[in-house]
């Protein structure tokens, strides 16, 4: 009797776990359209003429000859090829940096004995809460001063100052994750902090840089008020001020700029396929312990 009822529970409680899985599948699924149909909304508008996108704006396309014009016309006459370059150089100068000098303080925060290392971590942390609007017009003042507007270098430094606080809130938690052991046996064989660090720290952290590395490029690819406001020469504008070319005082044509939105997503798009693991891995480092 105590077996049947036994089974019963098992077969109700596997019942129940079945039903939940079903619902949570349901809810993911039910999440990926919500994101992936804008963006095949975008793709399928960039193939159309611009006069059918506005009598039909949700049909498919009924040919597709004005698909390559429309991404010619983007990365030619609105000079996305360049703003490419740009924003390129701009988010992987940022990145490297960002990367080089938040590790670096995050190390020395995380593993190095000092008095004033969690007043440091605070003073870093403030930096999160600052709105860059706060700041964009003293910014410029002083830029225009030191004759660094309409300069890439104008851009790539406000965006690593506004880079290394978060990179160094979540480096210094990767570093803490790693055992004391492991530094210490490197110490007694004859380590030192510098050697400590590039040879038992980083490799332990490389998780985390992908993390932040991507939050960086990202951020920084994507950032636009820095870049108009900075920016006025047309060959040093980054890719979301060049998509802004497109929206005129009295027309837009939707299907170029849309041809120019696919052209500036790919790049994030390719960096999230590649790490894909990685960042799922980061964001879950340290949530099971053991």
């Amino acid at each position: 009797m105590q077996i049947d009822v036994d089974n019963s529970l098992t077969e109700k409680s596997k019942k129940q776990s079945r039903i939940i899985r079903i619902v949570i599948y349901v809810i993911l699924c039910f999440l990926v359209l919500v994101y992936i149909l804008p963006l095949l909304w975008i793709i399928m508008s960039a193939m159309k003429p611009n006069a059918d996108f506005k009598s039909s704006p949700w049909a498919l396309p009924s040919d597709f000859s004005s698909l390559a014009d429309n991404f010619i016309f983007a990365w030619t006459k609105g000079r996305l090829g360049r703003a490419t370059l740009n924003s390129f150089i701009v988010s992987t100068v940022t990145l490297i940096v960002s990367l080089i000098v938040g590790s670096m303080a995050a190390f020395s925060i995380a593993k190095l004995r000092w008095k004033y290392s969690k007043l440091v971590l605070t003073y870093f942390m403030i930096g999160m809460m600052i709105p860059i609007h706060c700041v964009l017009f003293s910014l410029y003042t002083q830029f225009a001063s030191w004759h660094l507007t309409d300069s890439l270098v104008g851009l790539i430094i406000p965006y690593t100052a506004f880079s290394l606080p978060i990179t160094i809130y979540i480096m210094t938690g990767f570093f803490e994750s790693i055992p004391n052991e492991l530094f210490e046996a490197a110490v007694i064989d004859g380590c030192s902090v510098p050697r400590l660090f590039v040879t038992v720290g980083l490799p332990m952290a490389k998780t985390g840089f992908m993390v932040t590395g991507l939050m960086s490029f990202v951020n920084n690819w994507n950032e636009l008020l820095f870049a108009m406001v900075f920016i006025s020469d047309d060959m040093k504008k980054t890719l979301p001020v060049s998509l802004t070319k497109f929206v005129g005082p009295h027309s837009t044509n939707y299907t170029q700029m849309f041809a120019g939105i696919v052209i500036a997503v790919i790049p994030t798009i390719i960096v999230y396929c590649i790490f894909a693991n990685q960042i799922v891995e980061g964001l879950t480092a340290g949530a099971v312990k053991g």
